[in-house]
This record gives structure tokens, sequence and C-alpha cells, in this order.
């Protein structure tokens, strides 16, 4: 039986990652995704409306370089 593959989001630096796509590439739970928002461990959103925030592909990119 083959080995799994980790499957990898190829997106433009330009897309914007809503939070189900992030934490799909980072393990950490919602709640401490927003805890490292907050202490700013972890990059802020862009707002894209009252309610709906999401993040720069390219800021979660370099994030995830830096594990």
């Amino acid at each position: 039986m083959p080995a799994a593959k980790k499957q990898v989001l190829v997106a433009p630096d330009s897309a914007l990652w809503r939070l189900p796509t992030v934490l799909a590439h980072i393990p950490v739970s919602r709640s401490g995704w927003w805890a490292g928002v907050k202490e700013g461990r972890y990059p802020a959103p862009v707002k894209l409306s009252t309610r709906c925030v999401a993040w720069r592909s390219a800021d979660i990119r370099s994030l995830i370089a830096s594990f």
C-alpha cells in the first residue's frame, strides 16, 4: 500500500483563506488560533465585512515556514 501523502493547498499569494482552510494547515484549535491572533503569535485577519474575515495566503505560508 502506498504511503499517504500530505496534500498542500496551492494558491496565489494574493488569495484569501477563511478560518477552516487555515486550520486545515496549522495544527491548532479554533480557540487556540484566535488566542494566538490576539497575542500576536499568528497574523491578523483581513476584514471582508462586518462578520467575515480571512487571512492572506502569503501570511499563512510564512507562518508555516517558521515552524
